[in-house]
């Protein structure tokens, strides 16, 4: 399938989750991720959700890297350019959400791309090779262009895999893992 139907139909089945299933299927996401051997290093980048498109609730995850003494990375998009700039997150991060539902860091401690060790990638969908499908404006790939190259790509889905989108590029990043409420897929 092309990613424009792709798109469109995890749209629709994202639509239909209820804030009940958002938050069950958010926990076990966070409890998949406890199994994988990520756990030794010290930058983690996370987005913060957008509640309005249904994104999974990545609360449950910013606890366990706050549980773990973890350095928490989060950023702040520019519409303007598609780009992102990254700010450590502590309890004096002033966070405000901008016109797209996008809760962002204000200003801050700014982290370069390549101390990053692992990036928690929103997503629509994935398919069986690692290749992903966000919203379509490229924020991700840019800033995982930035990235360090063994930089760890994890995203994170409510759905199963597809099987195939036949119309990635060389613009495309793959994933390392996805995670699903049921399931770890390992493109290594």
């Amino acid at each position: 399938m092309l990613k424009k139907e792709i798109r469109l139909a995890s749209k629709t089945k994202r639509n239909q989750l209820s804030a009940n299933n958002i938050d069950e299927k958010s926990i076990a996401i966070a409890n998949q991720l406890l199994a994988l051997n990520i756990w030794q290093y010290s930058f983690y980048h996370l987005f913060l959700s957008i509640e309005q498109l249904k994104e999974i609730n990545t609360e449950y995850i910013l606890h366990i890297l706050s549980g773990k003494d973890k350095n928490i990375v989060v950023s702040k998009s520019d519409f303007e350019a598609l780009t992102m700039k990254h700010f450590l997150l502590t309890d004096a991060t002033p966070l405000k959400v901008n016109k797209w539902g996008i809760p962002e860091p204000v200003n801050g401690i700014e982290i370069s791309p390549k101390q990053i060790d692992v990036v928690f990638i929103p997503l629509l969908a994935f398919d069986l090779k690692g290749n992903r499908i966000g919203y379509g404006k490229g924020f991700y790939d840019r800033f995982l262009s930035e990235c360090k190259t063994d930089v760890i790509k994890i995203g994170l889905s409510f759905f199963e895999a597809v099987e195939s989108i036949e119309d990635t590029n060389e613009n495309d990043i793959p994933l390392d893992y996805c995670i699903t409420p049921e399931k770890v897929y390992n493109f290594n």
